[in-house]
């Protein structure tokens, strides 16, 4: 049992470590959620006629749901765990000799073990709602009324925003990072391992209206420096907006006259050297 345990717990992690890179969380823990219970038949099947008391560890299946998916989907898992345990009783009907033996002591304590681990795994998915909740506040109150993060951020949470900031603007200060014409806040997301809500509104919280206005205003300032620094003569402006990231000139010069006001044209013909 133990060696079951720990491959079922190994090959769940490894499972989510590969596809956090491209798929977002949501879709890690509905996968989680679906395939985890699965391995919990085997468990309840060995403990069967002393105790049934494994059937706990269905409990955050549907409260998870609730956390983090619709009410139609809660109703789903709610569905899917009661036909875990149904699946599970007939399979003891079937197999009745598959348990292993054990002494009513040992069970006692793993029975108690088991209830403490879901109490604190429940007490995680409630923590974990409420926060949820109060960020889903925040962005409603941002819509509804226009007004800026930070609203209702206490020390530590704004620390957190600064932190994944700082993270971001090296990438993209000395990596370079917007120069990818593929670069998106999903891509950004999974390259530092931040949800790509919390990117979102740290970035937000630094003063910029969304991800694509902050990173043109790293691509327009590089076109910026490009054309103080180039030889005009030598570059095509293709040259120029392509280096900066953006894959259509439509694009570019559309960005670059709503952050300067002018056109890249009549920029480089006002900066023209004489």
């Amino acid at each position: 049992m133990g060696i079951y345990l720990l491959s079922a717990t190994l090959t769940l992690t490894i499972i989510c470590f590969f596809l956090q890179k491209n798929y977002c969380v949501q879709k890690i823990v509905r996968g989680y959620l679906l395939i985890a219970p699965l391995y919990n038949i085997i468990v309840i099947l060995k403990f069967w006629p002393y105790s049934v008391a494994s059937f706990v560890w269905l409990v955050p299946i549907p409260l998870g749901a609730y956390i983090f998916f619709s009410k139609k989907e809660v109703i789903f898992f709610s569905s899917y765990s009661l036909l875990i345990i149904f699946t599970t009783i007939i399979l003891a009907f079937l197999f009745p000799n598959f348990y292993i033996r054990i002494s009513k002591e040992k069970v006692l304590v793993l029975d108690t073990f088991l209830f403490i681990s879901n109490i604190i795994i429940c007490a995680h998915l409630i923590h974990y709602k409420d926060k949820i909740r109060s960020l889903e506040i925040i962005s409603e109150i941002e819509i509804q009324k226009k007004i800026e993060l930070p609203i209702s951020l206490d020390k530590k949470e704004l620390e957190q925003y600064q932190t994944i900031f700082k993270k971001i603007d090296i990438l993209m200060t000395e990596k370079e990072l917007y120069k990818n014409p593929n670069l998106n806040i999903s891509v950004l997301s999974a390259m530092i391992k931040v949800n790509s809500s919390y990117i979102s509104r740290c970035i937000r919280h630094q003063g910029f209206d969304n991800f694509n206005s902050y990173i043109n205003s790293h691509r327009i300032e590089h076109v910026i420096r490009l054309i103080q620094n180039t030889d005009l003569e030598k570059v095509t402006l293709l040259f120029i907006y392509t280096d900066a990231g953006y894959k259509s000139q439509s694009t570019f010069n559309r960005v670059f006259k709503e952050i300067k006001g002018i056109t890249p044209s009549e920029y480089i013909q006002i900066n023209k050297p004489l």
